[in-house]
């Protein structure tokens, strides 16, 4: 009996590492997208008197939530996703994550920026990312880096700092999750 749980136990975790790898797979051929959340930036939403492009009025990442952004960086590299393009919110926890990364050049896409503090344009902004995530092209890979509303407005699903999904393209009404990788 013991030897047929061993086995279960075995055969379900070599499943779920197939399962991994071929999402990263489908990421590197441009069939998938990682979308993470930001790395761990102590807190809930930002603090009042918020201004987009001052980041001494916004939560920021912490000693570890950047060593976390560099730990996915290292990951990235080592799973292939070595020169992405890499998209995130102008929020600066998200960009500092993006940019620890090391990978590529950064680039600021509004429809990720958080939407916490103003829940109305939550449909308006998850369909426009809905629409562009169905334009991208088949390559190179792509690297989102949002906030915890914009993903689990996207997925139902509600992310943990640091926490990434491979998403399927073309995306559905509700994406196809292929992996959900915690953090490094």
């Amino acid at each position: 009996m013991r030897i047929a749980i061993l086995v279960a136990l075995l055969l379900s975790t070599g499943s779920a590492w197939a399962g991994e790898e071929a999402a990263w797979a489908a990421m590197r051929e441009g069939r998938a997208v990682l979308l993470m959340r930001h790395a761990s930036a102590p807190g809930t939403g930002d603090p009042p008197g918020f201004v987009l492009g001052d980041c001494t009025t916004q939560r920021n990442l912490d000693e570890a939530g950047r060593l976390q952004a560099q730990r996915w960086g290292a990951l990235l590299r080592k799973k292939g996703i070595d020169e992405p393009r890499l998209l995130s919110s102008r929020w600066c926890r998200a960009l500092e994550t993006a940019e620890l990364l090391g990978l590529a050049p950064v680039e600021p896409l509004p429809m990720l920026d958080s939407f916490f503090v103003q829940a109305d344009r939550k449909s308006q902004q998850t369909e426009a990312l809905r629409e562009f995530l169905g334009t991208l092209p088949a390559t190179p890979p792509v690297v989102l880096i949002s906030h915890q509303v914009n993903i689990t407005a996207l997925t139902g699903i509600f992310p943990r700092s640091g926490e990434a999904l491979i998403l399927a393209l073309p995306l559905k009404d509700r994406p196809q999750v292929l992996a959900r990788i915690s953090p490094p």
